[in-house]
């Protein structure tokens, strides 16, 4: 590993290290109670002791939001591809994107528990609706931006549409793909989380609500970090599929 990986690898360690010495300066020297700031010590030793609750709670949020994902890619992507591709489902389907885009998730989500109840359902219907656009309008802008003299060398070589798109237009577009993927799957988080705000008994989302109702502030931080770390496991496994994908990837779009 070279020195400037290794490099990469410490500075976020040492910034986390520093806000933490910093929090735990703040909350000694201007004496902030417990129940609004709570040491880091503190939060720490709340992990551990509710490490069960934490994980068990987390596996559900988890699914949450790898199910909403996964549905978010497997419909944006063919819906991105229709838009690219033709101009008359570009100029209908686009202003519904945006207008649904628009739309505050959390003034979406009562309705969506009304017609999905407080299931799995719901909160995945909630992560689909964050996670979609930006994989449509990712990817689609990917598929617009393949370069155009390599469009009509494949056309002059009679290659069909399906070969220019497999073989021109999908590698072009596949940073952009990626790059969506990484917005969504962070968004997919927030939409579960806000479906367990709204109407849930189970989740982190959930357990956050509780131990505030409670004023249990180390557990609700404890909840909060746990949902930090599900979003940066979520967020690494789409880079390493992207790691995986790089030979795929035009030259200047690899990692290093």
């Amino acid at each position: 590993m070279s020195l400037n990986k290794i490099g990469q690898a410490l500075y976020p360690l040492a910034g986390t290290l520093v806000l933490l010495a910093c929090w735990h300066f703040y909350v000694i020297g201007f004496h902030v109670s417990i129940a609004v700031l709570p040491r880091p010590l503190l939060v720490w030793d709340q992990i551990v002791a509710a490490r069960d609750v934490l994980l068990s709670q987390g596996w559900i949020t988890l699914k949450e939001c790898v199910y909403g994902f996964v549905l978010a890619f497997v419909l944006g992507v063919p819906l991105a591809v229709a838009v690219a591709n033709s101009r008359i489902l570009n100029q209908t389907f686009y202003p519904i994107l945006i207008a649904l885009q628009s739309v505050p998730k959390v003034a979406l989500a009562p309705i969506i528990l009304v017609w999905l109840g407080v299931g799995l359902e719901s909160k995945l219907a909630i992560a689909w609706l964050v996670a979609f656009f930006p994989i449509v309008v990712d990817t689609a802008a990917g598929l617009r931006a393949t370069p155009r003299d390599l469009l009509e060398l494949a056309q002059s070589l009679r290659a069909t549409r399906f070969q220019i798109f497999l073989k021109i237009q999908f590698p072009a577009a596949l940073p952009f793909v990626m790059a969506g993927s990484k917005v969504a799957i962070t968004l997919a988080g927030i939409g579960a989380v806000i479906g367990e705000f709204v109407g849930s008994s189970e989740g982190l989302g959930n357990l956050l609500l509780v131990a505030n109702s409670q004023v249990n502030t180390p557990l609700a931080f404890a909840a909060l970090f746990a949902l930090a770390a599900l979003g940066i496991l979520l967020y690494a496994a789409v880079a390493l599929v992207e790691l995986a994908l790089s030979p795929l990837l035009p030259p200047d779009a690899r990692r290093a």
